[in-house]
């Protein structure tokens, strides 16, 4: 019986216990968490969220109506000095007219253990400040004092927003490991939010209906025929809300991987959209549902759609631009050159309209909607069947569930019989199906004039090449001296004309000295620099004293040289996320050799292949000796932009035999 009793009370006091560790409150640091040294399950993190909880409520403000309220604190301990910028927090927000939000930090300490004693240090005024983000939105920003190793910080902040619609997005994940993440959002009946998880582990998820009311505060004028008076009354509305709460416990780091377009498009979290409102006594308010019902929602927009109609500024010039030009590929290039030359990117990003297009090409300047529904407008008056693409780019992440907020771009398309033809005059360096690289980001919904859409693929399929001719004589005493011809095409193109735009070529030959083993380099030249629909080509000639090495009087040297793959980018054992290259590529070298004068091969690499299953990639890799000049010719082709974590570990045996090939030495002796 006793048995019975104790092991009763052992339930008893385990689950109470546990009860009390999930039982987080601001203030309650314990000296044990400021003792610990690592992480228990992660000792490389630099920092760990110790515990965070986030509260969403639409409630109804007397003054303002329904808005919303957010609520969230945490705790945040930092293990390293690498950490301490998680003592750096800002919050965004919209900062505009007619959405003007607030943000307010609160109970923000930063605790330390000093001679077995807690030390409190209270962030100050100072340490709070405003940051302008762009013209919409703003940052909330402290920088919490006093902070070290074994360091735990503690903050609150409040977002107030006039909006009833907007319900923010909470990660569970960080590039820090979080202990306990909740998030919890109120909704009042009269709101159906559509929700959307992402990412590979997921939240556990409760509902929760309660009942709650309002009292509206009424003031009325009223007469009874001789006397005016005020009278006052109160009214009460019962409703239903709906409390859904999501936790995470034990949430591992996001661990950043090559070849990533964004971290934030695989983080675990909660996204919300509005689908409906019922209020009583109105109709029902239907917003988005489905990729199609999104794309006609924003073409409706004052800003988008009615933008597209716009003509008469630009018909004049456009008749002296189009004349002669007959055949649609003549029409896209003229006026593409035309929307270019005219109008200059603003910096800000946007699939609407800023200014608008009439002002934008008066002005010369315009954001991305104001560029390219222009481009658009354009092409059709030149008779071509052009729409809009709207477009999430790399930064803002892959928009994978239907909502407006999803895009924060817009490209132009023409519908041709061989396929559509992909334009963006916001990039000087663009040209047809040659996109600036922050928009290749899976796919784009493309609208028509009737509101249909449909999906559209960005991912490039042709074949970006990068060919390098390289000779080179080897010296005696290990000495380099070589020339060089680099010929670029299409988006390796567009990268090189990115990379030396803007640099003086001083500038630019010293970086390139560098990334090259510190060779030094004469007689550079540049071809097809501005010619954007020809490769970029670079010739120049090179001497290096690093890359062979003496030992033993035979001389060992790689033969790419500094144009070699010389660590693999996948390390990881199991991959969570695809591979994205971006665009495919042929990156293909011709190499000639001359060795000095008294020695021979001795060692020479042999010839390889290697294929990757499903055309995905392959490695040539050829090797020829005729007297004292050998011959070389290495070809690494990748076929997908995209590559799949189910092909992920053939991907990394494919890098791992062409890396050890490419790096293989070629031993030369004495005769």
């Amino acid at each position: 019986m006793k048995s019975i009793k104790f092991f009763s009370l052992f339930i008893v006091l385990l689950f109470v216990s546990k009860t009390t560790a999930q039982e987080f409150k601001l203030g309650k640091v314990s000296i044990a968490e400021l003792e610990q040294k690592v992480h228990p399950k992660d000792s490389s993190a630099v920092a760990a969220v110790l515990y965070t909880k986030g509260k969403a409520r639409i409630e109804y403000d007397p003054n303002d109506g329904f808005v919303t309220l957010t609520d969230v604190e945490a705790r945040i301990k930092i293990y390293k000095k690498e950490g301490y910028d998680w003592a750096n927090q800002n919050v965004w927000y919209y900062n505009i007219t007619n959405l003007s939000e607030k943000v307010s930090f609160s109970d923000a300490y930063t605790y330390n253990l000093i001679d077995g004693k807690i030390e409190k240090t209270k962030l100050k005024s100072e340490g709070i400040f405003d940051e302008t983000v762009n013209k919409f939105r703003a940052r909330k920003k402290i920088t919490m004092p006093n902070v070290k190793e074994g360091s735990v910080i503690e903050y609150r902040y409040t977002i107030k927003s006039p909006s009833d619609r907007l319900i923010r997005e909470w990660d569970f994940q960080k590039s820090i490991p979080v202990n306990y993440s909740e998030f919890m959002t109120y909704v009042p009946e009269y709101y159906v939010f559509n929700s959307r998880q992402k990412g590979y582990v997921f939240p556990k998820m409760t509902v929760d209906k309660r009942p709650r009311s309002i009292t509206f505060n009424n003031k009325d004028r009223v007469s009874d025929g001789h006397v005016v008076k005020t009278e006052y009354s109160t009214e009460k509305v019962d409703y239903i809300e709906t409390q859904t709460t999501y936790i995470a416990q034990d949430f591992p780091a996001m661990k950043d991987e090559a070849y990533v377009n964004n971290m934030d498009n695989y983080v675990s979290s909660i996204q919300h959209e509005l689908s409906m409102t019922k209020f009583p006594n109105s109709p029902m308010k239907m917003y988005s549902a489905d990729w199609n019902s999104v794309a006609k929602t924003i073409y409706e927009y004052d800003s988008f759609g009615p933008e597209l109609n716009k003509s008469g500024y630009y018909e004049d010039d456009l008749k002296i631009v189009l004349a002669g030009k007959n055949t649609p590929e003549e029409k896209i290039w003229a006026i593409l050159n035309h929307v270019k030359s005219n109008v200059k990117w603003n910096g800000y990003r946007g699939y609407d309209c800023d200014n608008g297009v009439k002002k934008a090409y008066k002005e010369k300047s315009g954001n991305i909607g104001d560029i390219n529904l222009m481009l658009t407008s354009m092409l059709r008056y030149a008779g071509l069947t052009a729409n809009p693409v709207l477009v999430s780019t790399r930064e803002n992440g892959i928009a994978l569930f239907p909502n407006r907020t999803a895009f924060d771009y817009v490209i132009a398309a023409v519908e041709t019989p061989t396929g559509n033809v992909l334009l963006d005059a916001s990039d000087k360096f663009s040209t047809p199906n040659i996109l600036p690289f922050r928009t290749l980001n899976w796919s784009g919904r493309l609208i028509r004039k009737d509101g249909s859409s449909e999906e559209v693929d960005l991912m490039p399929k042709k074949t970006s090449s990068d060919i390098v001719f390289l000779s080179y004589s080897i010296e005696p005493d290990g000495k380099v001296t070589g020339k060089t011809r680099r010929q670029c095409t299409d988006y390796n193109a567009l990268m090189t004309r990115d990379r030396i735009n803007g640099l003086k070529e001083e500038e630019y030959l010293e970086k390139l000295e560098n990334k090259s083993g510190k060779i030094e380099i004469s007689d550079y030249v540049r071809t097809n620099e501005k010619e954007i629909l020809l490769p970029t080509i670079e010739t120049y000639s090179f001497t290096g004293n690093n890359f062979c090495e003496l030992i033993g009087g035979k001389i060992y040297v790689s033969p790419m040289l500094f144009f070699a793959n010389e660590k693999n980018p996948f390390k990881q054992e199991i991959r969570e996320y695809p591979v994205d290259f971006g665009f495919p590529f042929l990156d293909k070298y011709n190499i000639t050799i001359k060795i000095p004068e008294g020695f021979a091969v001795e060692t020479l690499p042999t010839g390889t292949i290697i294929n990757m299953q499903d055309n995905i990639g392959s490695f040539k890799f050829n090797v020829a000796a005729d007297g004292n000049t050998l011959q070389l010719s290495i070809a690494h082709q990748i076929n997908e932009a995209i590559v799949t974590t189910e092909q992920y570990e053939m991907l990394k045996e494919y890098y791992k035999g062409m890396i050890a090939k490419e790096t293989e030495k070629i031993v030369l002796k004495r005769i």
